[in-house]
């Protein structure tokens, strides 16, 4: 599961082929309920807006909802009723990320690294959008969509060691606009495996930055 990550620099969103979202407002560094950029298709134009990091459903009465919905599982997306409406609704987005932070467990204990490309380019992942009023304030938010990773070579070395492992789904830009205006029922199409080009290094160390593919 990813709970932090850091959002595109906006003056790189070049580098995505997308133009620079100087309108929007959010930190470089996101948590469940701050404002995360976010693109998605409207009528076919590719456009930004900012939204909540953590789904904020129809239903819910407060932001905090978010702190607990920030990942969807593809499994039970189309189930589970914080998401369901915005899966049957085809409300597919992506979030522009610089590098997401998981956990590592060594020796027993927790360490953050960062995972990011290994050129150091800005990458785009999976995710899925609602819009809800709380306090007759209109709320954009979204969750990031994870699949299985037990069995992936570089992803599964994150998390507790007795837990599942997760991963995020990365959109490739060759698909990414398909993705956008994909439907629910062809939506598994695009659960890629992240690729071979991702790297990890320690969050809190940046002065060592030195991309690791295996972390031993």
């Amino acid at each position: 599961m990813c709970s932090n990550f850091e959002a595109i620099k906006r003056d790189r969103a070049f580098l995505l082929n997308l133009p620079e979202p100087t309108q929007l407002e959010f930190p470089d560094e996101i948590f469940p309920t701050y404002n995360s950029p976010l693109v998605f298709s409207n009528k076919g134009n590719i456009e930004w807006r900012c939204a909540k990091f953590g789904m904020i459903p129809k239903w819910a009465k407060e932001l905090k909802y978010g702190r607990h919905t920030y990942n969807a599982r593809t499994e039970t997306v189309a189930e589970k009723p914080s998401f369901k409406n915005a899966w049957h609704r085809n409300q597919f987005a992506l979030i522009p990320v610089e590098t997401i932070y998981e956990p590592k467990y060594i020796n027993g204990k927790p360490h953050w690294y960062g995972i990011a490309r290994e050129d150091g380019m800005p990458f785009t992942v999976a995710a899925i959008y609602e819009s809800a009023v709380i306090n007759d304030e209109q709320i954009r938010s979204m969750s990031m969509l994870t699949i299985n990773a037990d069995t992936h070579p570089f992803m599964k070395q994150f998390h507790a060691p007795n837990d599942e492992k997760r991963s995020i789904i990365v959109i490739p830009e060759e698909y990414r606009e398909d993705w956008l205006n994909t439907n629910f029922e062809e939506a598994h199409e695009f659960f890629f495996d992240v690729p071979d080009e991702f790297v990890a290094f320690p969050k809190n160390r940046p002065s060592e930055k030195t991309p690791q593919q295996t972390l031993l």
